[in-house]
């Protein structure tokens, strides 16, 4: 083990337990993972169609995700919910599950994280509106500081058709239930 290493587990109090002597190594992997999101080229991500016309509502909902608060270095996790009203491209549907595993694998908080994943798909789908909704439990306010065990944060961005029209808005909300 390195002297880094030693002293990691010295400090935590951990030193000389057989179960820790590879803890370093396994941390400096995992944060590399947990991180992973800045590695990876958006543009590569993106596997467009023609709408072939269809103009209505796409939504795919419940989309699993796991995230590190910035502040904190502790995870906050959730569900993703993306809709887009195509112009005259869609998306394969997969790929929005890996933009929000992208922006997701980086040190975030929960508004710039909804607002990553409709700023992309608003810039790279040009569609006629764009609605993210993530609700997500933060362990920052479970585990320490005023420790509410029931909490959930939900965030929203609304762009386009979604921000202006009623109508379209009340659908995606009805259709989110």
């Amino acid at each position: 083990m390195t002297k880094v290493g030693d002293d990691f587990l010295n400090v935590l109090g951990l030193g000389g337990l057989d179960g820790t002597i590879k803890t370093p190594e396994r941390f400096a992997r995992a944060w590399q993972y947990l991180t992973s999101g800045y590695d990876v080229d958006i543009d590569s991500l993106f596997t467009v169609f023609d709408s072939e016309g269809y103009d209505q509502m796409i939504l795919l909902k419940d989309i699993e995700f796991y995230s590190t608060c910035e502040h904190h270095l502790l995870p906050f996790f959730g569900k993703a919910s993306i809709a887009y009203i195509p112009r005259d491209k869609i998306v394969g549907i997969s790929k929005l599950a890996r933009v929000v595993d992208v922006f997701a694998r980086r040190l975030q908080n929960q508004e710039r994280l909804t607002e990553q994943i409709a700023k992309l798909l608003w810039d790279k789908l040009n569609p006629l509106g764009v609605a993210v909704v993530l609700e997500a439990e933060h362990l920052c306010i479970k585990m320490r500081g005023v420790e509410k065990q029931n909490s959930k944060m939900k965030t929203m961005a609304l762009l386009g058709t979604f921000q202006t029209d009623a109508k379209a808005r009340a659908e995606f909300y009805s259709a989110l239930k």
